[in-house]
């Protein structure tokens, strides 16, 4: 019987957990196979400088942890003051239910990771930033009325995460913002009761 943290849609946390490892192991296979064994580079970085220059711990921490808490403000900020914000807060509380912090920290980790991987790690470079922040969003679109905003915020978060991406030459900054923000967001929408604003 699912216990007090399953999903609305009924799912229980470990299940969730097992189906969320399997096709984020896939889709973190697929960005590896695409990038570093057919394309011959290495998914950790943009391109042979920048894995020259390495990995700058500091900066790239410093900049990933920064971009996800900002993403973070703006999303509780759009949420509080636009209709849409909102819904889709709303929504996704709807579709997720109460999340424990364990279980929104690993699905962030899962997801943040394996998604950073195929979005910025293969396919930004193979079809550019522009491109990619697109087909980022476009993965979160969801024909629900509620869920329809998520698409273009993903434009735009994905634009930002595209470009420290770009910036830094790895995966360390884009990767460690969008757990911030899943892991954040997730607890955040699961204890928070949602007010729709009313249009002025």
């Amino acid at each position: 019987m699912p216990g007090p943290e399953s999903l609305a849609s009924g799912i229980p946390p470990d299940r969730l957990l097992r189906l969320a490892a399997i096709f984020y192991a896939v889709l973190f296979a697929a960005a590896f196979l695409w990038r570093s064994v057919l394309g011959g580079g290495s998914l950790l970085y943009a391109g042979p400088d920048a894995a020259l220059e390495g990995v700058r711990l500091a900066r790239d921490v410093g900049l990933g942890v920064g971009a996800g808490l900002l993403l973070v403000v703006a999303s509780r900020v759009w949420t509080r003051t636009s209709v849409a914000g909102a819904r889709l807060s709303a929504s996704l509380r709807e579709l997720l239910g109460p999340v424990s912090g364990p279980v929104a920290l690993a699905l962030a980790g899962m997801s943040g990771v394996a998604e950073e991987a195929f979005f910025r790690g293969a396919l930004q470079p193979a079809v550019g930033w522009l491109a990619a922040s697109l087909l980022f969003g476009l993965a979160h679109y969801v024909p629900r009325a509620g869920l329809k905003a998520w698409a273009p915020a993903a434009v735009l978060a994905g634009a930002l995460l595209g470009g420290l991406y770009e910036w830094t030459g790895n995966l360390v900054a884009p990767a460690l913002a969008h757990v911030v923000v899943n892991a954040l967001n997730l607890r955040w929408l699961g204890r928070t009761e949602i007010e729709i604003p009313t249009p002025r």
